[in-house]
């Protein structure tokens, strides 16, 4: 199967095509723009959910659910916000079809034109403020603190499964607060929780920081966001999260009575992350093999494959596989044993690396005799045999290892590829024969920030949290500069 795969080094943008396929995480479906998310993809958004929402949950949220329409008027209330996303909304105009009477096939009803045309939600910051003008009367009533899990439409027209199609599920944290410092600890706190994610379930590690303001979302006063560095060089935005100050609150009129008795408009965020992340998982870790999932997210940590010339082989290996499958589900192992006598084992072991199943597993009649047992590993191909007692607790803790492995590979590859650089030769160079993470000056305009996008594609992608005081100049300008801030290609 890997045979089939574009590699990397010769066209990497054909090897994640190959990669998304070929592994059966997903396929283009007949709506232009849009994909077919496969069982095996979908399990791995699954498991990414169920940690998240956990992790949403620990910190007091609760899940809602607001309407995928919404009202046109509804946009124009928050002027910045519809600026942002006016190009890529679709709007519903129709609420019928009919007939058509010269025997054409089916028509949009002209008469069954809606007074307002409805939005198919971009992002849901404008129906969940209208909705919290309702919920909102007292400071007793804050915060709120919801999450939804949605699909939402972005009209791309240059598309790629899982990094950028036309629709595509996320969840969106709105929540609600008495003061502008609850806000920004709210808003802080989800970036944290988004870094913790990425990098321990994941295991892909990230840098956090501020976005510029050209590059924060539409409508709010600051956006945090976690940036990752894929194997091209080119960096991912993985999660963001939002400071909106009091816009949304204003725009919708959503005032709370204070503390002391006074009318005050709430503060508000919003946060959320989308199933982009599973091209973030796929980019980071895998190779010319396949997949390479790290155990904690794979939907299949252990395959067993039995190897056999005759049923009665294959009776006597299922008995012992059975009594390790036991064992392996015992300490939360999710284990599959692939006993189909369709397909040979050569094959089957061809699949599971494709998938990325971070363990496999191969019995045969000798391993029987003997009391041993094969064991591969997907990270670094390496195979070698081990005794079966005892063996569950074996497998346990080297999904551990593997897990730890996955990330300080990423780790590694992030630090040969982050690179400080002082005049705009430099830069260029770097961009050209060594992409990645360039940690450079910037003097603070809008105008230079753009000015170097246009020149070379390259965006700051964010002023990292960590970035100490460091005086320079900017790389472009000339100008004086406090800080170095991160630049990257980017998806």
């Amino acid at each position: 199967m890997a045979k089939e795969l574009t590699t990397k080094e010769e066209n990497y943008s054909q090897w994640y095509n190959d990669l998304v396929t070929k592994s059966d995480l997903a396929e283009n479906s007949a709506v232009r723009g849009c994909m077919v998310i496969k069982p095996y993809g979908y399990a791995i958004w699954e498991k990414m959910q169920a940690a998240l929402d956990q992790m949403f949950k620990d910190t007091g949220h609760e899940n809602a659910y607001f309407p995928l329409f919404i009202p046109k008027s509804f946009f124009s209330k928050e002027a910045s916000h519809v600026d942002g996303f006016a190009k890529e909304c679709a709007v519903v105009t129709h609420y019928r079809l009919k007939n058509d009477a010269e025997g054409k096939g089916i028509i949009v009803d002209p008469e069954a034109k809606l007074e307002e045309e409805l939005i198919v939600r971009p992002t849901s910051e404008t129906i969940i403020w209208s909705t919290y003008k309702n919920w909102v009367q007292s400071y007793r009533d804050l915060p709120i603190l919801v999450n939804q899990w949605a699909n939402v439409v972005r009209w791309e027209m240059r598309t790629r499964m899982f990094l950028r199609t036309a629709e595509f599920l996320w969840q969106e944290g709105h929540t609600a607060h008495e003061t502008k410092e609850e806000a920004l600890a709210e808003t802080e706190k989800m970036i944290n929780v988004y870094a913790d994610f990425v990098e321990n379930y994941m295991a892909v590690p990230v840098i956090k920081g501020a976005k510029s303001e050209h590059e924060r979302f539409a409508g709010a006063l600051e956006t945090y966001s976690i940036e990752a560095l894929m194997q091209d060089g080119k960096a991912l935005q993985s999660g963001t999260s939002h400071f909106l100050g009091q816009n949304f609150a204003k725009a919708f009129d959503v005032q709370f009575s204070s503390r002391e008795g006074k009318l005050e408009y709430v503060w508000a965020t919003s946060w959320g992350v989308s199933t982009r992340l599973i091209g973030a998982l796929i980019m980071a870790h895998s190779d010319n093999n396949g997949l390479v999932l790290p155990p904690r997210l794979a939907p299949i940590q252990v395959v067993i494959v039995p190897i056999y010339k005759s049923l009665e082989q294959l009776d006597l290996i299922s008995v012992k596989v059975k009594e390790l499958v036991a064992q392996l589900k015992k300490l939360g192992i999710r284990v599959k044993y692939d006993d189909r006598d369709s397909q040979r084992p050569g094959w089957k072991f061809a699949e599971y690396e494709m998938k990325g199943v971070p363990v496999r597993l191969a019995i045969g009649p000798r391993d029987l005799e003997n009391g041993t047992i094969e064991i591969a590993r997907r990270d670094t191909l390496e195979k070698k045999v081990e005794q079966l007692d005892g063996l569950a607790a074996k497998v346990a803790d080297l999904l551990e290892e593997i897990q730890h492995h996955v990330f300080t590979k990423a780790l590694k590859y992030r630090e040969e590829h982050t690179t400080k650089v002082d005049t705009w030769d430099e830069f260029k160079e770097q961009l050209k024969n060594n992409p990645g993470f360039i940690l450079a000056h910037w003097d603070g305009t809008s105008e230079t920030e753009a000015a170097i996008k246009e020149e070379t594609k390259a965006t700051i992608r964010c002023i990292p949290f960590d970035s100490p005081e460091e005086q320079g100049v900017c790389i472009y300008s000339g100008k004086p500069s406090s800080k170095r801030v991160l630049f990257a290609l980017s998806y």
